[in-house]
């Protein structure tokens, strides 16, 4: 069984990418990433296949973000298809409604705090206020566990301070913003490698252009895992 720390990110155009590059990967990689990119090519099709004719564990990144009602409905349609993962924006009200709408199902409810392409510039021109990102980052996912969350997404940068919080025993952290030693950041601008991730504190982390821009890519995913030891 493929060491489910790693998330293999499927940022590929649609589901029969998708489908290809896992085939590629085989037994190397258990866990998988499917996010908004791909929801109008076939995301959800390629989910149920990987999860149901595959065995692969599936991480749904839909971010999902609405007034609360709207969140519990949309969550309770995508939990029947009993992925692992789904992720909604950290705000408590959205929290609280993704775990109604979840309940009974075993889809777990990740709260994103900060998104790890952003800095404090980005956050200026949002109008978020002031302080510093990983000071944001640690109050936001205190607050999604308070709401219910069961893990929370955030740069590894903020893994060891969120693992240290009271509120975050037996809940989960997953890192996306991992590059291997040597690889480019792409967008992303609070990075760390696969193995500093997960000494941080954090349960999974998230790898997607590493991966599959790589002309090997199954080579690829089996050299971060002798990374994460």
């Amino acid at each position: 069984m493929a060491d489910d720390r790693l998330i293999v990110a499927l940022d590929v155009p649609d589901a029969l990418a998708g489908l290809e590059l896992a085939q590629r990967l085989g037994d190397a990689v258990s866990f998988y990433k499917i996010g908004l990119g791909m929801l109008t090519g076939g995301g959800l099709a390629l989910a149920r296949e990987l999860k149901d004719d595959h065995g692969k564990r599936i991480f749904l990144d839909m971010k999902l973000f609405d007034i609360g009602a709207t969140i519990e409905a949309a969550v309770r349609g995508l939990a029947r298809f009993d992925l692992d993962f789904l992720t909604v924006h950290g705000d408590p009200h959205v929290v609280a409604a993704a775990k109604a709408g979840a309940a009974g199902r075993e889809t777990k409810i990740l709260a994103v705090t900060i998104l790890t392409s952003l800095d404090r510039s980005d956050l200026d021109a949002c109008q978020v206020r002031a302080g510093s990102v990983p000071e944001l980052v640690v109050e936001r996912a205190a607050r999604a566990f308070a709401a219910g969350a069961d893990g929370v997404i955030a740069s590894p940068q903020e893994a060891a301070a969120i693992r240290a919080l009271p509120e975050a025993a037996g809940r989960l952290i997953v890192t996306p913003g991992v590059r291997p030693a040597g690889a480019a950041p792409g967008d992303q601008k609070r990075i760390m490698t696969p193995a500093a991730a997960i000494a941080a504190g954090a349960d999974h982390i998230v790898v997607g252009r590493p991966v599959w821009q790589a002309s090997e890519p199954r080579e690829a995913a089996v050299s971060i895992l002798h990374e994460l030891g």
